[in-house]
């Protein structure tokens, strides 16, 4: 990791640049792949299959059978611990249903807003050396709270053409049924055109490679929304004196290990912090099955030294980033004065790892930058708003005129008579 002392804000933003390829350099491959699956379908999808994952498949649906099989092979304490995850992120993403809300702004004019779940809705589920079903639990359980009626999971298959017995297990906890065996771009693609196999969604959700990143932004091109931007992982910590500074380490690490392209920071106003957590990363990366990984991360990411508060906290702010762990004395000053960030943690004892898994928040959160402007992964993510308006004839007696004057102002006189009319016969009556 590379070290900072005091750095100028002059610098921050070369300083505080990610490991990520620029939109134009992946859109050509992208574009290509959208292409192909939009006009050949299915025969594309298994052309890409061959091609990106290295696998021949006559069929990309799962079945009943391999549901079974899967969930014999599982072991009962992974079970538990899934089952406790699912328990507790059901109870977080229900706490957050509302009320609609009704008004009446006028005598006899009527305002509410209602919320309706989105109809349907695709959940991608990164494959590679580890099977993320945490994250199936953060996509499924709110869009099944929210009452979607259609709910399509894609995610890559293993070089024997299967998914994971653990993703198919926790699928069918979920009460999922339509999983396909796709992939990266190809896999987005479908499920934004619909194949003669896969469905076509109104809205796509999941973290991803580069590649997935900018197929969902394409997708956008085509009326199908998204959760976010949500690439590569990344982790800021911020510590002082008061910090385990092991803890802080295998944080840093647990972050480092999702990916090469991963990237995380250390900024600290306690300069002999800098040293103690390097040594502890020494330590414990060598202990780490991906330990290559992790390292390859390490060199994208950053330690920093600040003298003051205000300065970390700005610096902070302006990074912006996915998970923020705080560990300072003065912890409640960096909670109340954090304006971007995916997902807070607080205290030596929450690391960010419960939230990835089992304290109930969910870990679909934006990176890169996107913390500035977007929200994680939410129930509101899966719930339209609609407003309704009804409008008495007192209704439209007390607003009717200052509709014509706005409406004439504007020039827009079809706007007014659809008004004048209206009470031109209510004075007849």
């Amino acid at each position: 990791m590379k070290q900072f002392i005091q750095p100028k804000p002059l610098v921050w933003n070369s300083i505080l640049s990610r490991p990520t390829a620029s939109f134009k350099d992946l859109e050509p491959v992208v574009e290509d792949v959208f292409s192909e699956v939009q006009s050949k379908g299915d025969e594309a999808l298994k052309a890409y299959t061959q091609k990106f994952d290295g696998v021949s498949l006559d069929s990309f649906s799962v079945t009943e059978a391999d549901f079974l099989e899967a969930e014999n092979k599982v072991s009962k304490k992974l079970k538990e611990a899934i089952q406790l995850a699912k328990s507790n992120i059901e109870a977080f993403h229900k706490a957050q249903k509302t009320p609609s809300v009704s008004i009446e702004t006028q005598p006899g004019v009527l305002c509410w807003q209602e919320k309706r779940p989105i109809e349907k809705v695709g959940l991608y589920i990164p494959g590679g050396s580890a099977p993320l079903f945490s994250t199936l639990l953060m996509l499924a359980i709110p869009a099944q709270i929210a009452g979607c009626k259609e709910i399509v999971l894609c995610t890559p298959p293993n070089q024997n053409g299967a998914i994971p017995d653990v993703i198919l297990y926790t699928a069918k906890l979920c009460g999922l049924s339509q999983i396909f065996k796709l992939g990266g771009i190809q896999a987005i693609a479908a499920m934004t055109f619909g194949t003669e196999t896969v469905p076509k969604v109104y809205k796509i959700f999941g973290p991803g490679n580069q590649y997935v990143t900018v197929a969902k932004q394409i997708a956008t091109q085509y009326q199908v929304s998204i959760d976010m931007p949500a690439g590569p992982s990344e982790l800021l910590v911020v510590a002082d004196e008061t910090a385990n500074p092991a803890y802080v380490a295998s944080d840093l690490l647990s972050q480092a290990e999702h990916g090469a392209d991963s990237q995380v920071i250390l900024v600290t106003t306690y300069a002999p912090m800098l040293e103690l957590v390097k040594q502890e990363i020494e330590i414990q990366l060598n202990l780490l099955p991906r330990k290559e990984i992790a390292e390859k991360a390490m060199d994208n990411s950053r330690m920093i030294f600040f003298e003051t508060n205000e300065e970390s906290i700005d610096f902070i702010n302006q990074y912006g980033p996915e998970h923020y762990i705080i560990c300072v004395k003065e912890e409640q000053l960096y909670i109340d004065q954090i304006t971007n960030a995916g997902s807070v943690f607080i205290g030596n004892y929450t690391p960010e790892s419960a939230g990835d898994y089992a304290s109930g928040t969910n870990h679909t959160l934006p990176t890169n930058g996107y913390a500035k402007q977007y929200s994680g992964v939410n129930l509101d993510s899966y719930l339209k708003q609609m407003t309704f308006q009804k409008i008495s004839s007192k209704g439209i007696q007390n607003i009717g005129p200052a509709i014509e004057l706005m409406a004439e102002s504007e020039g827009l006189q079809a706007h007014k008579n659809a008004v004048t009319l209206r009470l031109n016969d209510l004075k007849d009556e």
